[in-house]
């Protein structure tokens, strides 16, 4: 159909990107999905690049409006995960957190504005992660991305309002996913800290393997990208809304010393 929304979603290969992709596909949406990889999901018509590449995400974008004509809804999906203390980590792997997670995410934005706002309008959701609001032990620079996603998402929403374009950050709790099995540890430092780094992180996994199914995020995401008017900051699950809303209401040193008693003793 010539009149089908066009959307394109950001590591759309696997995990949280791949179930927005289908639930968008569901609701009659035309998809791209946006991965390193050379080839995509079966059923999904698929543009490669790295998100951290400027260069590359502008040319992914010209891709798919040459071939769609237009272009809707971005979800920024691309990201991986770092573990380990902030004093040992590697300051590569620190930058290369937060140049994949958050500037990836403002790469794809500044390359899908320009077009969105000549078309007259369009919407930008960014994956973002309940990380945002309660740092991490030893996840530090995972948080960190996540919370400037947040931030980024904010700002961006009162600049492109003008322009007709709208923005939200959604935040997934624990979810099961690859992003477990893939996550880079730097283990360096765990006797100094006495076992805590492994014990730390060993609990965020465990967590992670028996949290939600992505298709939360995927199931909310279409939802939105159909909606009329959007919030800036979502949270995906019951459990996880009460959360923060708790997390909230407590004193900032209250909040923090539970998140140490959790993952970081």
């Amino acid at each position: 159909m010539a009149d089908r929304k066009v959307a394109l979603v950001t590591g759309g290969s696997s995990g949280i990107g791949l179930s927005c992709a289908k639930a968008l596909q569901a609701k009659g949406w035309r998809v791209f999905t946006l991965s390193r990889r050379q080839e995509g999901p079966s059923g999904f018509e698929h543009v490669r690049a790295d998100v951290s590449d400027a260069g590359e995400c502008r040319r992914a974008v010209d891709e798919v409006t040459g071939r769609s004509g237009r272009l809707d809804l971005l979800v920024n999906c691309a990201g991986f995960g770092i573990s380990g203390a902030a004093e040992f980590t590697p300051d590569r792997e620190a930058e290369a957190q937060v140049k994949v997670n958050l500037f990836g995410t403002a790469n794809m934005c500044k390359a899908v504005i320009p077009q969105m706002r000549g078309q007259g309008g369009g919407r930008i959701l960014n994956v973002s992660s309940f990380a945002a609001l309660t740092p991490i032990p030893f996840q530090i620079w995972y948080s960190v991305s996540k919370a400037g996603i947040n931030s980024y998402t904010m700002a961006l929403a009162n600049e492109l309002r003008p322009f007709g374009i709208s923005t939200a950050a959604i935040m997934p709790g624990d979810t099961k996913t690859g992003f477990t099995d893939v996550r880079r540890k730097c283990p360096e430092g765990d006797e100094v800290y006495k076992g805590v780094i492994s014990r730390s992180v060993a609990k965020m996994e465990k967590d992670e393997r028996g949290g939600m199914s992505p298709d939360f995020a995927g199931r909310l995401v279409a939802r939105l990208a159909e909606k009329k008017r959007i919030a800036p900051l979502y949270t995906v699950g019951f459990g996880y809304k009460c959360l923060a809303l708790l997390f909230k209401l407590l004193p900032a040193a209250l909040s923090n010393r539970i998140l140490g008693m959790m993952y970081a003793s």
